[in-house]
C-alpha cells in the first residue's frame, strides 16, 4: 500500500488570489511531467478566453461540433488520400478514444498524484480544436485547488467512477454511438485510456505505482467496463479494437499494443 506521506499536503487557495492560479499552476506543472495527455492550461473562473478556446459543452453537447472534429480527424487519417478513403466509424472511434484518453488522463493524473478528483463541468472546461498530439485542454484554477484532505484509494475510485466515468465520458460515448459506433468498441476505448494513464503515472513516479494500480483495477472492474477488457497472463488486453488499423488496410500490423488483435504482449498485467 501506498503511504499517505508519498503524497504532497493539499493546500487550499491562497487567501487574496483569485482562483487559487498561483497555486493551480504549480499542480498542473506536476500533472505535466507525468506525460502530455496529463498537461493542462489553467484560466480564471468565469473569465473569458480567447476565441480559439471552446467550453467542453460545445464538443459534447454538439453532434455538429463533434462530428467536425471526427470529419477532421478522418482527413488526418486519409493523409494523402480522399477522406473517403478511411469509414467514419474508424474516425469516430479514433476521435472518441483520443478525447476521452484527455479527459481521463489529467483527472486519473490529479487523483493519485494530489489525492483529489478534480471538479470537471463541461461549461468550466475548456478546449481547442488543434491536430497533431493531445486535444489542449484547460481548467478552472479551482478544479486543481478545491479543498485538504486525503482520501483513500477506494474512495477516490468511487469519485472518479461518478464524476468521470458516468460524466463527461459517459456523454461523449453516448453521442459518438449515435453515429452508428459500436458501444463495445467506445467502452473498450474507455478501458485502454485508464490503463494507459495509470501505466504512465506508474512509470513516471514509481513510489504511486501501487496506488495508481488499485484505482485503475477499481474503474475496470467496476459495472461501466467490466467485461471490456481481459488478464492474459502477458497483461491487459481490451476484448475490442479501436479499429485505427482500418485506416492503413495494406499494414496489418498497425494495431494497438493492448488489442484484442494485437500478437504483441501488453507491458504489464492489472494487478
Amino acid at each position: 500500500m501506498t503511504h499517505r506521506s508519498s503524497l504532497p499536503a493539499l493546500r487550499t487557495a491562497p487567501r487574496g488570489v483569485p482562483g487559487g492560479i498561483d497555486l493551480a499552476a504549480r499542480y498542473a506543472a506536476e500533472l505535466a511531467q507525468l506525460g502530455p495527455y496529463f498537461a493542462v492550461s489553467i484560466h480564471p473562473p468565469g473569465q473569458p478566453l480567447p476565441a480559439s478556446w471552446r467550453p467542453l459543452s460545445t464538443l459534447l453537447d454538439s453532434p455538429d461540433d463533434l462530428q467536425q472534429r471526427i470529419a477532421e480527424v478522418r482527413a488526418a487519417l486519409a493523409a494523402d488520400r480522399p477522406p473517403d478513403a478511411v469509414e467514419f466509424r474508424v474516425a469516430a472511434s479514433v476521435t472518441h478514444l483520443g478525447v476521452a484518453a484527455r479527459l481521463i488522463s489529467p483527472v486519473l493524473g490529479t487523483a493519485i498524484l494530489l489525492g483529489r478528483v478534480p471538479r470537471t463541468d463541461p461549461a468550466e472546461v475548456h478546449w481547442q480544436s488543434v491536430l497533431g498530439g493531445p486535444l489542449p485542454l484547460s481548467l478552472p484554477a479551482p478544479a486543481l485547488t478545491g479543498y485538504g484532505g486525503q482520501p483513500g484509494a477506494g474512495q477516490l475510485a468511487s469519485e472518479l467512477r461518478q464524476s468521470l466515468l458516468n460524466g463527461p465520458v459517459r456523454t461523449l460515448t453516448r453521442v459518438t454511438a449515435a453515429m452508428s459506433v459500436s458501444p463495445m468498441v467506445l467502452q473498450g476505448n474507455i478501458a485502454s485510456a485508464v490503463y494507459a494513464a495509470a501505466s504512465m503515472i506508474a512509470t513516471a513516479r514509481p513510489g504511486l505505482a501501487t496506488r495508481a494500480a488499485t484505482i485503475r483495477n477499481a474503474l475496470l472492474n467496476a459495472p461501466e467496463l467490466a467485461g471490456t477488457w481481459t488478464s492474459t497472463p502477458a497483461g491487459f488486453r481490451r476484448r475490442s479494437c479501436c479499429l485505427i488499423y482500418r485506416a492503413a488496410p495494406a499494414a496489418p500490423s498497425a494495431v494497438c499494443g493492448d488489442c484484442i488483435l494485437s500478437p504483441a504482449s501488453p507491458p504489464r498485467p492489472p494487478g
